[in-house]
């Protein structure tokens, strides 16, 4: 214990501008292992889906050619399991022979080749949570080098097999290590899942400036409970934890797990539309090659994602839990716009939801409201207008507000669905087909 703030302090020394890479201004997307296909490494029996070059290769090619690229879905992040059992003769990681036959460096050149990034898993101690080798504190620099070398863009480092001071001294070392690679690498920490997700434990401020994003809690399962234990907990705690989120530095509740085995179509509506209020970053974790139309519709539902991208970049929070069990979540959103999302806890049926914007605080004024998952708009709201949505069980409405006469042409890429002032006027309150599709939905 007497070495605690020691090495606290060393880590906050060596944290200094540690993170100096400008990247994920906006939350990252793209693709994950992990849930889906975990440590399969049975290639002779499996070989399709077993943790191998050829399952990176396969998603990049999905996601190059499928439309995922031009969603934003632009990395490719191998987990845990790709690596050999043993460091090579330099005490350097290396990739299992067998599986990635032609190396880390190819398969990085096969991905940047089709405009997609690499990202790469790494473990703070001495083994990964799936026992490989893992990066001790005198290995972070050969690692990082390592990892720069061989062209990856991103690191997930986790953090099994480690204690309290290493962790206190080798997340910021890495960051350090990182950027003195001179190769731009997004840095994702697990540390604060190891500690309870929490200060005192955790310290936000330091892991906002080391870390573009952090892992706060358990591994995402493939069910809808634990969609709803993870989202509990953020919301539970976003006094918190939501103030600690922005650009570069973002709380991660872990990957998207639609078009998997344990969602409804309703579910599946309703993680992306909580991973959007949250500026989560949305990072799937599915078979691509495989994926039905319902799932794919979900995933690349342009208004979703472009309220998780919003370049204001800051999280939403809860705002009712109503005792008929329907919960109501908000996010501010640039242009004067906003994001809502009734969600259902029933188990029973439909619900009609009566409410007015003016319950959530919205001021005086008229609005609109476009519904993200049916491609509708409302017309003629003013914040004590009285509406009704209605719910599915364990589902979502999701609708973008803006005010009427608030419009200016789109400023950022073009992805964020600003509204311009062409839509149709009503007295009444109704819901019709927009004239002009938001530009982020062309």
């Amino acid at each position: 214990m007497k070495l605690l703030p020691v090495i606290f302090l060393l880590a906050l020394t060596s944290a200094t501008s540690a993170l100096d890479n400008g990247l994920m201004r906006t939350p990252p997307m793209g693709w994950m292992s992990w849930e889906r296909f975990r440590c399969n490494i049975d290639c002779e029996n499996d070989p399709k889906n077993c943790i191998s070059e050829n399952l990176f290769r396969d998603m990049a090619d999905r996601l190059a050619e499928d439309g995922w690229k031009e969603m934003g879905y632009d990395h490719v992040m191998i987990d845990d399991c790709w690596s050999s059992m043993l460091r090579d003769k330099d005490g350097r990681l290396q990739p299992d022979p067998q599986r990635f036959p032609g190396g880390i460096a190819k398969l990085a050149r096969y991905l940047h080749d089709r405009g997609l990034k690499l990202g790469i898993y790494g473990d703070l101690g001495t083994h990964t949570c799936g026992g490989y080798p893992g990066t001790t504190l005198d290995k972070i620099e050969t690692d990082a080098q390592t990892f720069a070398s061989w062209g990856v863009d991103f690191l997930k480092l986790d953090g099994c097999y480690s204690n309290e001071e290493e962790q206190q001294k080798g997340y910021p070392l890495m960051s350090k290590a990182l950027n003195a690679t001179g190769r731009p690498i997004g840095y994702s920490c697990s540390w604060p899942a190891y500690r309870g997700g929490l200060p005192p434990s955790v310290n936000y401020t330091l892991l906002g400036e080391i870390c573009n994003l952090w892992r706060n809690y358990d591994d995402i399962q493939d069910s809808w409970e634990s969609v709803q234990d993870i989202t509990d907990w953020f919301f539970d705690n976003q006094e918190i934890l939501q103030p600690e989120a922005g650009p570069g530095r973002w709380n991660d509740p872990d990957m998207l797990i639609i078009g998997n085995f344990g969602l409804s179509v309703d579910q599946s509506r309703s993680q992306m539309a909580l991973w959007a209020i949250m500026a989560a970053p949305l990072i799937m974790s599915n078979n691509l090659r495989t994926l039905s139309s319902e799932a794919r519709a979900i995933l690349q539902n342009r208004a979703a994602i472009a309220i998780n991208q919003d370049p204001m970049g800051v999280q939403g929070r809860r705002l009712l839990q109503e005792r008929s069990h329907i919960e109501v979540y908000w996010r501010p959103l640039s242009q004067s716009a906003s994001a809502l999302v009734f969600l259902s806890r029933r188990q029973d049926m439909p619900y009609r939801y009566h409410t007015s914007l003016a319950k959530f605080n919205y001021t005086a004024g008229s609005y609109e409201a476009y519904d993200v998952f049916t491609g509708k708009t409302l017309s003629g709201l003013s914040a004590n207008t009285e509406f009704t949505v209605f719910i599915n069980p364990s589902g979502v409405v999701m609708w973008y507000v803006y005010p009427k006469m608030h419009y200016e042409q789109p400023q950022d890429d073009g992805r964020y669905p600003y509204v311009r002032q062409k839509y149709r006027m009503s007295s009444s309150l109704r819901f019709h087909k927009p004239r002009v599709v938001p530009p982020s939905l062309l």
